[in-house]
């Protein structure tokens, strides 16, 4: 961009609006900014980047002359105005939401066309300056070792391999880095970027209390474990209707969100829906699959529950065997049919592969014959449930627990 000897308003303007950013920018508030890259604050959607600029810092061009910088090949007044939108861009960032991890990035990342989903998410509007405050939320409230699989919205668009992935490996990337993994395209990018978004609409507001720390739960899942452990503090058996409400029907659910069709229609013969609770070769028969067909489809429901809620097989197993003791002293005990039928839909004690020998689920394979052993309670169950300081629902598929820390 050269002037002419007298330089139009516009042009002034620019310039204005140049040195006004600067003196900014340089002030000792924004001085974490200065060795990032000027990419950082580039999106896939802008237009007409100042290409030649996007590798140098920040420090750098602010310290260059902006005639120098006008001059520069390549450069039009287009181009420097996008560049003064760039640090305007920068000027609007809160240094205190970025991570002090410095990662490699020379130009801003593409995710194609602009797709905003059901809850919000863009996946074109994300820079590397947007990205780190999604991951700095996430170390900031100790949610690295959590499942990435866990928070996402639906694990059909999710790749299986990438289900059990701890946050904190994406965390410690760049968007830059997580695009040169192999097999990372644009399908398993965006996924992961929608969970780390999600996470962050959700706690980039929640303050630091020394005695309280955040727990994400998917919200079907919440209710289910609120109840659960309610349930274990009180005494009898619920009624069949509240069995179904409470228990099998939101597990259910959250199945039709995370699993294909064929599955679904698999645990509903299963768990008796539509009719009477049906054994492995009936729904083998009237959906004209093999049986080891079948048993991958129900591995993949066990799969799906061991992601939503690691801690669910020791909490229902509990509860199960409570209700096995109770029934056994009552002379006209309620109807547990389809209760046990969901226990051993969503937590088997075996799982049968393909080949046909059971396998214990979370152990080493058995006979083809040993029986299914239900897993042992576990004594802290109860416990998890009592600790809570208090629950706040927020969100579409997710709630927000406080505990005690």
């Amino acid at each position: 961009m050269r002037f002419v000897k007298t330089p139009s308003v516009e042009e002034l303007q620019v310039i204005s609006r140049f040195e006004s950013l600067r003196k900014v920018l340089l002030s000792e508030a924004y001085a974490p900014h200065l060795e990032r890259p000027l990419a950082y604050w580039a999106l896939p959607t802008d237009r007409r980047l100042p290409l030649a600029f996007l590798g140098r810092t920040l420090q750098d061009l602010l310290n260059t002359p902006f005639a120098e910088l006008a001059s520069t090949p390549g450069i039009g007044q287009k181009k420097i105005r996008m560049f003064v939108k760039l640090l305007a861009r920068v000027a609007s960032t809160d240094p205190a939401q970025l991570s002090t991890h410095l990662a490699e990035v020379t130009e801003p990342i593409a995710l194609g066309e602009a797709d905003t989903t059901a809850n919000g998410f863009d996946p074109a509007a994300v820079s590397e300056v947007v990205w780190e405050q999604w991951r700095s939320s996430v170390l900031r409230h100790g949610l690295g070792k959590e499942a990435l699989g866990r928070f996402a919205p639906s694990l059909k668009h999710m790749t299986r391999v990438i289900w059990n992935t701890p946050l904190e490996t994406y965390a410690a990337m760049s968007l830059a880095e997580i695009r040169r993994l192999k097999t990372h395209g644009e399908k398993r990018v965006r996924a992961i970027l929608e969970v780390f978004y999600c996470i962050h609409r959700l706690v980039a507001a929640v303050g630091a209390q020394e005695h309280l720390v955040v727990r994400i739960v998917p919200r079907r899942i919440d209710a289910v474990e609120t109840w659960v452990g309610h349930v274990l503090q009180s005494p009898g058996i619920p009624s069949e209707e509240e069995l179904f409400q409470r228990f099998v029907s939101p597990l259910l659910e959250q199945i039709r969100v995370d699993a294909a069709d064929q599955i679904v229609t698999l645990a509903e013969n299963r768990l008796g829906i539509r009719g009477p609770v049906t054994s492995v070769r009936q729904v083998s028969r009237s959906m004209g699959l093999t049986r080891a067909r079948v048993y991958q489809l129900l591995n993949e429901v066990n799969d799906i529950m061991n992601v939503r809620w690691p801690l669910g097989r020791h909490q229902v197993y509990e509860l199960s065997e409570r209700f096995r003791a109770q029934a056994a002293q009552m002379e006209n005990p309620p109807r547990l049919e389809q209760f046990h039928a969901a226990v051993e839909l969503f937590y088997p004690g075996n799982r049968r592969g393909a080949a046909g020998p059971l396998e214990r689920a979370g152990g080493a394979a058995t006979a083809t014959g040993d029986p299914a052993t239900p897993m042992p309670s576990s004594s802290g169950s109860n416990g998890a449930h009592a600790g809570r300081a208090g629950v706040a629902s927020v969100g579409h598929d997710e709630a927000v627990q406080l505990q005690t820390a």
